[in-house]
């Protein structure tokens, strides 16, 4: 079967390191396996989501040289077959609609917060058989009971008790889909077989695992890479240096040297430090992806930076500093339609 990974990122929002050493993974996976690496952009989010971020997310990876296979897809041209297979699920018993306001949900909330126990939706309204109303929302029927069980290449055997989640919603109550029916949805029609992402995803995995067993759907393996802090051990954040990725472009980073640290960021073979193109592909598996986050260091970076400048004959110095170069890399395609 051939290997498919994709890089699925939001445009409410500039590509950072953590979405770069995301992407990386996924195509160097694709590309050490023969496969394909597919780019898809998640745009359901009509009011944040931006031409400008879609444009920078584009040139972002063109930059690093992270080239996808065919044409970008956009999730918000899908919407129509998300809808269809949320009726499929109500048709099948698998999913039900909820009639609660925001009033009873609140009201929920509340109860759990003064028992100090964390929240879940009750499911108070699973088993009505006569609508009460035209506005309402479509959840999931999570099973009653049972272990669900994940084994992740990276974080091993992950196991959740199927108490613990509570029946999510898939379709919202002005017909759009939620992100957990969304990307089961787009990762079954681009015939996804490995997914390669942050693990604070692993929640939504379990999720999502839910609707592919509820469609009878094969469930894609996962890799689930631990996320990138800053040297004090708290989330990566611009305080840490944590720009975009065109930002160290900027600055007059090379995306050889941008590359490196990332992959060296998580993953490693043996003592190597540097990798070329060629050896990184050839290298790169998920066995080498370590389970403990990674802490962001600018120094290192710049170092890496260093080494990769040093290489450089005097034509590609100039031709990187040169104002052509600058005036020729300010024109840039479109990247979507």
């Amino acid at each position: 079967m051939t290997v498919i990974t994709r890089f699925a990122p939001s445009p409410t929002g500039s590509l950072h390191l953590g979405g770069a050493r995301t992407a990386l993974f996924n195509w160097l996976y694709a590309k050490n396996q023969g496969g394909k690496f597919l780019l898809r952009i998640e745009d359901t989010d009509l009011l944040r989501s931006k031409n400008e971020h879609k444009e920078q997310i584009c040139d972002s990876l063109r930059w690093l040289n992270l080239n996808w296979d065919g044409d970008i897809v956009y999730q918000s041209k899908n919407v129509s077959e998300h809808v269809k297979i949320a009726n499929l699920l109500l048709d099948k018993g698998l999913a039900y609609k909820c009639y609660c306001s925001v009033e009873d949900l609140k009201k929920e909330k509340e109860a759990a917060l003064k028992k100090k126990i964390p929240y879940q939706y009750s499911g108070k309204c699973r088993n009505i058989k006569e609508p009460l109303s035209d506005k309402f929302v479509l959840r999931i029927k999570v099973p009653d009971t049972g272990l669900l069980k994940l084994e992740d290449r990276i974080q091993g055997s992950v196991t959740v008790d199927y108490n613990n989640l509570e029946d999510f919603i898939i379709l919202r109550s002005d017909n759009t889909p939620t992100y957990m029916l969304a990307v089961v949805v787009d990762d079954y029609a681009m015939n996804i077989s490995d997914i390669i992402r942050g693990d604070d995803h692993l929640t939504n995995t379990f999720k999502q695992i839910i609707i592919y067993n509820a469609l009878e759907w094969k469930v894609p393996k996962f890799s689930h890479i631990p996320l990138i802090y800053g040297p004090d051990g708290s989330k990566l954040s611009k305080r840490h240096g944590a720009q975009s990725v065109l930002d160290y472009k900027k600055e007059r980073f090379m995306p050889e040297a941008l590359n490196n640290y990332l992959l060296r960021l998580g993953w490693g073979h043996k003592d190597k430090e540097f990798f070329s193109v060629d050896e990184a592909i050839k290298l790169f598996n998920i066995e080498g992806i370590g389970k403990s986050p990674s802490k962001f260091d600018k120094i290192k970076l710049e170092s890496v930076n260093t080494y990769y400048f040093k290489k450089l004959n005097s034509e590609q110095v100039l031709n990187i500093l040169s104002p052509k170069h600058k005036q020729n890399d300010s024109k840039k395609t479109t990247c979507f339609n």
